[in-house]
C-alpha cells in the first residue's frame, strides 16, 4: 500500500506543477478552470510520458484552440441538415459503455463546406460523445464509412485531419478507429503514411463484405433468377437412371460412345426420359458405365480407362511382367543407409529474406482486426435515427429544443395540476 500511495501522490504533485505552469503564462478563466480537471491533466501527462513542461505546453496550445474554435458556442442548429443526413452522430454505446461514433461524411461535403465547419462538426460530435460517457468511462469508438469516397487522396486528407485533431486536442480518449470500405488504394497510401500518424497502431482498416452472413445454396426462394435454373427433381425418379439430368430450362445427356472427343452435349429440349445407363441386368452389377460427375473426366482420360469396364481385365493384363520379380533374400539396416545431407545455408542470402514476413503473423493480425470489429458491427449496420440522437445531447449542445422543451414539459404539468 506505501508504493501505491506514494506513486499516486507523485501524480497528484505533476498535476499541480502543470497547473501552476499553466496560471504563471496566462490566468485561466472559469470555463478554463473547469475543463482543466485533474483527469483532464492526466491524459495530457500520459500522452507526453509524464513531462510537466510537454504536458502545460500541450493543454496551452488546446485551451487557445478551443477558444478559436468556439467549443462553448457550438449548437446542434448550426448542423441541422447533417444531423437531417446523419453525416456524424453517437450511434450507442458498446459494452464497456463507451460511446461509439460513426462518420458517414460523403466526399462531395468537403467541396460545398469549409475545413472550419468541418472541424466545428466533428468538434460537436465529439464533445456530444463525452457528454454521454459515465464517469468511470474516459474513451471512445470511431467508425469511418469511407464506401462514399472514390477518391483515396480525398479520404485520406480527411482521416488524417481528424485523428491529428483528436491526437494533439482529445489526448487519451480514443479506444479504437475503424476505416470501414475504404477505397483500393487507401491500403497503399495508408501503409506509407502509418509510420507518421501518431494514432496509427490504434487505427483498423477492415471490410463490411468479410462479416456479410453466408447464404445457404438450397433457400433459393429469395432469388426468382436462381429458383428458375433449380434442379427439378421430378424428372428423375431414381438414381438408376444415371447419365443424364433435366431442369426446366435445359437438359445433360451424355454420349453411348466412350471414344467420342465430347462425351455431353446440353439442348434446350426436355430429354428427361432418355436416360443412358445400365439397361441390361447382367451388366447393373458393375455399377454405372458414366454419370454427369465424371463425364468430363473421361473426355480427357486415356483410351485405356475410357474402354469398357468388362474388359478392364484384359487391359490391366498387359502393365504386369511376364516373368516375376525376384524375392527379396537379404534384409537392409535402415543405419547403413546413407542419405544426402541437407546444405547448411550460406551466410550470404538473398536479399528479399530481409523484407519477408511470416504469413501466419500476418494472417493472425488480420484475424484480430476482424474479431475487434465485431462488438461495433451491431452499430454500423444500425439504422440512424435522428430523434434518437437528438435525446442524447445536453444543454447546451442540444440546441433550442432541449433548452425550450423542459420548460414546455413544466408549464404543461402546471396547468395540469390546476384542474
Amino acid at each position: 500500500m506505501g508504493k501505491k500511495d506514494h506513486q499516486a501522490q507523485k501524480e497528484k504533485d505533476r498535476v499541480q506543477s502543470v497547473l501552476e505552469l499553466l496560471k504563471k503564462q496566462a490566468p485561466l478563466t472559469v470555463k478554463q478552470e473547469k475543463y482543466c480537471s485533474n483527469a483532464c491533466v492526466e491524459r495530457f501527462l500520459k500522452g507526453k510520458g509524464d513531462s510537466v513542461k510537454k504536458a502545460a505546453k500541450q493543454l496551452r496550445n488546446c485551451l487557445a484552440w478551443r477558444d478559436s474554435i468556439g467549443t462553448d458556442n457550438l449548437i446542434a442548429d448550426e448542423f441541422s441538415a447533417e444531423l437531417a443526413e446523419g453525416v456524424a452522430y453517437v450511434a450507442g454505446h458498446d459494452d464497456e459503455l463507451r460511446p461509439v461514433m460513426i462518420f458517414r461524411i460523403k466526399q462531395d461535403y468537403q467541396k460545398f463546406h469549409s475545413q472550419k465547419l468541418f472541424t466545428r462538426l466533428l468538434v460537436f460530435t465529439l464533445e456530444v460523445a463525452i457528454q454521454t460517457m459515465p464517469k468511470n468511462v474516459e474513451q471512445f469508438v470511431l467508425l469511418f464509412d469511407a464506401s462514399f469516397f472514390r477518391s483515396a487522396s480525398a479520404f485520406m486528407n480527411m482521416l488524417l485531419a481528424t485523428l491529428k485533431i483528436i491526437a494533439d486536442y482529445y489526448p487519451g480518449r480514443l479506444h479504437k478507429a475503424f476505416v470501414i470500405d475504404p477505397p483500393s488504394l487507401f491500403s497503399y497510401l495508408w501503409k506509407g503514411m502509418k509510420p507518421f500518424v501518431e494514432l496509427s497502431p490504434l487505427t483498423v482498416v477492415v471490410s463490411s463484405l468479410d462479416y456479410e452472413e453466408s447464404l445457404e445454396f438450397n433457400d433459393l426462394t429469395l432469388y426468382p433468377r436462381a429458383a428458375s435454373l433449380r434442379f427439378d427433381s421430378s424428372s428423375v425418379a431414381s438414381s438408376a437412371k444415371l447419365g443424364s439430368c433435366s431442369s426446366s430450362r435445359f437438359s445433360f445427356t451424355v454420349s453411348h460412345h466412350f471414344d467420342s472427343l465430347k462425351p455431353w452435349y446440353l439442348s434446350f429440349a426436355d430429354t428427361s426420359a432418355s436416360k443412358v445407363g445400365p439397361t441390361n441386368p447382367s451388366q447393373a452389377f458393375s455399377g454405372p458405365a458414366i454419370s454427369p460427375l465424371n463425364a468430363r473426366s473421361y473426355s480427357f482420360a486415356s483410351p485405356v480407362a475410357r474402354g469398357p469396364r468388362g474388359n478392364i481385365d484384359v487391359v490391366r493384363k498387359g502393365f504386369f511382367p511376364s516373368t516375376p520379380m525376384p524375392q527379396k533374400t537379404q534384409k537392409l539396416d535402415a543405419s547403413m543407409i546413407h542419405h544426402p545431407r541437407t546444405p547448411k545455408p550460406s551466410f550470404l542470402r538473398s536479399p528479399a529474406l530481409f523484407f519477408r514476413r511470416d504469413h501466419a503473423v500476418q494472417m493472425s493480425r488480420v484475424e484480430k482486426s476482424r474479431e475487434s470489429f465485431v462488438p461495433f458491427l451491431k452499430f454500423y449496420r444500425r439504422p440512424y435515427d435522428e430523434m434518437i440522437y437528438r435525446s442524447k445531447m445536453r444543454p447546451p449542445l442540444g440546441g433550442l429544443i432541449s433548452i425550450v422543451s423542459p420548460q414546455l414539459k413544466r408549464r404543461h404539468m402546471s396547468i395540469s395540476q390546476r384542474f
